[in-house]
Order: C-alpha cells, then structure tokens, then sequence
C-alpha cells in the first residue's frame, strides 16, 4: 500500500473543505493501482513538470503520474486521547497514517464559530499536541509494565527498551513529542514497534482568509505558527482552502489563470502533495515510450531491482540490468540516441541506487 498523510485539526479549522479539494481533485480509479479507495481516504496526482517534459518528446498514448494518498482524520476536541468526541476513532486512524497534515485555523470570520471560543492559532496546535501526547504516554506506560518483568531477567534487549521508555516517558510528561528525541539506530528501530503518534513527522498548514493569503506573512497567525514550527524544525504551508475547493473544480488551463489572477504562483494544494511526498523520503523514476510515459513513486536509498519490483514482481524476481538515464541529460539532448553517443546513458546493475529523476528501461528474465 502507499504511504498516506492523514489530516488532523479541531473543529471549524477548514479540514473537511481541504479534503473536499482534495477528493475533487482525485484520480480516476482506471488510473490508482489499488482497487478499493476509502470514503475518507483521497488519491491525488503528484504534480511534476517533468512528466510533462517527457510526454511532449515521447508523443505517448497515456500518461500517468504518480499518487499520493490523504487520509480525512475524525475531528479532534480537548478530551480526545479519554475518548471525548470522536477521539477513538480519531486515534486509531492516525495510528495508520505516515505523516500528519496538520490544519490550523488562521482566519476570522464571525459566521464561523471557534470551538475554544476565539481564534488563537498556537493554543490550538498545543491543544492537539497534549491529546497526541497523553495518547502516547498511557501507550509508553502500558508498555513499561510487560518490559519491566523481562527486563530484571538481564534480558538485554529488555534492558534498552525499558531505558527508551522511561525517557519517552519522561519526554511525554514535559508536553514534548516522540520525534524531537535523539534516538540511536537501534533505539529508532525500537520505537517504530509502539506506533507513537507523536513520533510522526508533521507539516502545518495554515489555512486563511482569500485576502491574507495574496501576502501570508501579513497574518499574525500565521506568523506565529512560522515561528512556533521553526523551533521544532517543521514546515508549514500557507493555503486559503476556500480557494483550493474552488480551484479543485476547474481544467488545468483555468486554473493557471485563476491563479495568475490571484497573484498565487502554485495552488496550496500542490505544495501540500509535493511536501508530505518529500517530507515521507518519496522520489520519483519514470519509465517513458511510446506507447506510455509513467511516474513511479519509490523511497530514497531504493536499489534498482527493488525499484523493478515496484512495476511488477517478475521484474524484480528477474532482475538483469536497468538502462538509465536522468531527466537533467534528457532535457540537454532530448533523445535516447544522442543521450547514447554522449556516454549518458548507463547500464546499472543490482547494487545501484536509483536517484529521483533517473528515466529507467529495466531488463529482466523469468
């Protein structure tokens, strides 16, 4: 299954008009290679130029892009990780996620109520935060109970997760999140076995009225919400999602102008594909001809015969050579047999590492 990024954020914060954008925007199912798409569960199109490039040199008869999974969290309200609200469910399906997309409100509107009673961007990031965090602690402390009894055995594995749940415990309790800890390999390792939710990495999206967002860094809000994210080393991404629903409707050529119009260079929709895509580890290869010019989505650090068995399991299983070129050359020379007489076309075997951008030609025999 693909990695997915769920949405989270309290009440009347414009999460379920950015999922709207979202599943306005979603794939054909002729197109996602998975049968089956949840209700809450959107499937994009990860949005790259250079598919474009390639199409326009290879004269496919389709072209597909690469997906992109976001999950629409169940709403969260103070309580949540007690059970308040929809606070199991949300819980355990964020559980599931790989990243988390987190919506703040940073907007006015008096039509729109505030769960908390008025605008206040960083108490409510807190607010989710503390949920996510006492959800973890009683996950840690349930589970330094069973480590406890291993661990007076001189069980030595036993001995270094109790050492690792007694910081986190101890990180917890200071209202910290799992994934601001220095860990080692092994203590990382570890920690992936107890799905903590706040060991999940994070980006915030900031979501604004139609006016501030021409010039986000005039919102107060949303200032504070830069800053607050620079201390913790994450990003966040400014959107009106009112606009992105609109723009979720239009053919590509109207949306370009919209924007142009608007003043905006990308949708913030694009940005939010393009930076949990990258945010995961994601890169992309592409296979190109005639008959079809495909994006493929693979983690960073990938070799070439797992790359392979991405398209299909035989070509993995096979695994002979893969004829690669980058995109980068392809842009210089502009066609396979100028890319050969340039010496940038390579033969790579098993050991090789696939780069985001390679255009790849695998070889396999089964």
């Amino acid at each position: 299954m693909p990695l997915t990024a769920g949405i989270v954020g309290l009440p009347n914060v414009g999460k379920s008009t950015l999922f709207n954008a979202i599943t306005q925007s979603q794939v054909e199912a002729a197109n996602y290679p998975f049968a089956t798409i949840a209700p809450n569960v959107g499937v994009v199109e990860v949005p790259d130029d250079r598919l474009d490039f390639l199409t326009k040199h290879f004269n496919p008869k389709k072209t597909i892009f690469t997906t992109f999974e976001f999950t629409d969290i169940a709403g969260l309200v103070k309580g949540a990780s007690q059970g308040e609200g929809l606070g199991n469910q949300f819980l355990s399906h964020i559980r599931e996620v790989d990243a988390i997309c987190h919506v703040v409100r940073c907007f006015e509107d008096d039509q729109i109520t505030h769960v908390e009673g008025k605008v206040d961007a960083i108490r409510d990031i807190e607010i989710i935060h503390l949920e996510l965090a006492l959800a973890d602690l009683s996950t840690v402390e349930n589970r330094m109970g069973k480590v406890e009894r291993k661990a007076k055995t001189n069980d030595k594995e036993a001995i270094m997760e109790l050492a690792l749940l007694k910081r986190l415990q101890e990180l917890l309790l200071a209202g910290q999140m799992a994934r601001s800890m220095e860990m080692s390999i092994e203590e990382i390792n570890i920690l992936k076995s107890f799905h903590l939710l706040t060991a999940k990495p994070v980006i915030y999206i900031a979501n604004m009225s139609d006016e501030d967002i021409v010039d986000p860094n005039t919102n107060e809000h949303y200032q504070k919400v830069v800053e607050y994210a620079r201390l913790e080393n994450n990003q966040v991404i400014p959107i009106c999602a009112k606009i992105e629903e609109e723009l979720a409707m239009l053919e590509k050529d109207e949306k370009l102008a919209f924007l142009q119009e608007l003043g905006i260079q990308q949708s913030g929709l694009d940005k939010i594909i393009w930076s949990a895509y990258k945010l995961l580890g994601l890169c992309t290869f592409f296979t190109a001809g005639p008959q079809e010019v495909r994006a493929w989505t693979f983690i960073r650090g990938t070799k070439a015969p797992a790359a392979a068995g991405i398209i299909h399991s035989d070509f993995q299983r096979g695994f002979i050579k893969a004829e690669t070129y980058s995109f980068e050359d392809f842009v210089v020379y502009k066609a396979e047999s100028s890319l050969k007489e340039a010496g940038k076309l390579r033969i790579e075997g098993k050991e090789y590492i696939v780069h985001d951008g390679d255009v790849m030609h695998f070889r396999f025999n089964v």
